[in-house]
């Protein structure tokens, strides 16, 4: 049962590292539009609506790969229906792990790839937010330095 775990959970995080990918190059390529980008945007309003654009993107980027997981848990009969699928997905990959609702212990393995797995994805969304947000700063420096 152990090598079914590690196929599933592979194949999981495979797909929820496809899905941030693609939604993360969607993101950016929304963004690198001039109307769109804080760097673009000169108000602090139009910059502050723009980094609020991406934090909920990022926001809606992970509920798709919790709701995944909860699916996959439904398949593979774990869970008697949608919220507590849904409900132990987001503590598993929020790494929160109440521990209130647990997996059978066959599927465990694949609760805790889980937790790895949005550990893993939650650092990258931090990342590109950071990456967003240095670049505002970076402009604001450039502007700045004009007005010296």
């Amino acid at each position: 049962m152990l090598w079914l775990n590690l196929l599933v959970a592979s194949g999981m995080v495979v797909l929820t590292f496809t899905i941030h990918f693609v939604g993360l190059v969607a993101l950016s390529a929304i963004l690198r539009q001039r109307h769109v980008h804080p760097v673009n945007l000169t108000s602090i309003f139009g910059q502050g609506a723009s980094i609020l654009f991406v934090v909920i993107s990022l926001f809606g980027l992970h509920s798709i790969e919790i709701w995944t997981y909860a699916f996959a848990y439904l398949a593979l009969g774990q869970f008697s229906g949608l919220e507590p699928a849904l409900y132990f997905s987001t503590s598993a990959f929020t790494t929160v792990g109440f521990g209130d609702l647990v997996l059978s212990d066959e599927w465990r393995m694949l609760g805790a790839a889980e937790a790895a797995n949005g550990f893993l994805l939650i650092g990258w969304s931090t990342a590109f937010l950071v990456a967003v947000t240095a670049r505002v700063r970076a402009f604001e420096a450039s502007i700045e330095k004009l007005e010296d």
